[in-house]
């Protein structure tokens, strides 16, 4: 363990990770490790035995970590695993901690495209691969045409995008295996990118509860509807539990008022869920991932 102190990234021991989730909340993970960069992170993976088992973990978005926190390393990928070169005119490397919406401003800046919609992402691009993350009507795996991922053992691999089963919100991979990059596809586009991402952000703020802690959508919408449609119909909107609320300008939002704690959010999903359920007969399922233990 030595050794791992003298990596050039940061290390921390009990880190509290409501520091690295948007939602603000969550208990403290054992190990908390920021590599310097991708070299950083496979002597990390080689060297440390808890790491198969780590949390990856990029703008802390779609997770709720627990209030006892996670036993456990959790890797941080955010500002470390930050390269984004361009290959040819239309094709893209970029490092699984660039911020989506990062992506979105470049690819605009340099004519190509579609790619405006990566601005509704609240996550990094590692996130959006691991669950095909979308907005605006578009999705991730659309534009992949590798990835490059890392094993526990700090083994590097290229994979094809034809190598994974990708759904909606849902990305079926090789086991033991985490996103580093991406190479991203594209066409030139005519249009002014940087005008539609305007665009779009302007919709995003007049309908979502921007600037106040949320992970994101919540939950998935089902086949034909809108969670958001399905939770405001049963009443639910402005609902809380202790300093959990379901956000009143999008019922598919839930935002952290001030002192709400990992259990308040996850019983307001829990009662969201079964009122739904009860109202509509659909069964709503969580795009949150929810990790580590009760306090």
């Amino acid at each position: 363990m030595a050794a791992l102190t003298q990596r050039q990234g940061e290390l921390r021991r009990d880190e509290p990770m409501h520091r690295h989730t948007t939602w603000r909340v969550g208990g403290p993970a054992d190990l908390y490790f920021r590599p310097h960069d991708l070299d950083d992170l496979v002597l990390f993976m080689r060297e440390h035995d808890g790491a198969a088992d780590a949390l990856w973990v990029g703008l802390g978005s779609n997770l709720l970590v627990r209030d006892g926190g996670y036993r456990g390393v959790v890797i941080s990928t955010y500002r470390a695993l930050s390269t984004m070169d361009m290959i040819d005119d239309a094709t893209l490397h970029v490092g699984a901690g660039v911020a989506c919406a990062k992506l979105a401003k470049h690819c605009a800046t340099h004519g190509i495209g579609p790619a405006e919609f990566f601005a509704g992402i609240p996550g990094t691009v590692g996130g959006a691969l691991a669950m095909n993350a979308g907005a605006f009507d578009g999705e991730t795996w659309r534009f992949v045409r590798e990835v490059q991922t890392l094993d526990a053992n700090g083994r590097l691999r290229t994979r094809a995008a034809s190598d994974y089963a990708v759904g909606y919100r849902e990305v079926r991979a090789p086991a033991g295996e985490w996103f580093v990059s991406a190479t991203f596809e594209f066409a030139p586009q005519a249009a002014d990118g940087r005008k539609a991402i305007r665009a779009l952000l302007d919709k995003r703020k007049a309908t979502q509860p921007i600037g106040e802690p949320s992970c994101g959508s919540v939950f998935r919408n089902p086949d034909g509807d809108y969670a958001a449609r399905l939770i405001e119909a049963a009443g639910l909107k402005g609902i809380r539990v202790g300093g959990a609320e379901v956000s009143p300008k999008h019922a598919n939002f839930i935002i952290n008022t001030g002192d709400a704690t990992a259990s308040d959010i996850e019983a307001l999903m829990a009662l969201v869920r079964n009122v739904v359920a009860e109202d509509s007969g659909i069964e709503l399922i969580a795009e949150v991932r929810i990790v580590g233990e009760f306090q």
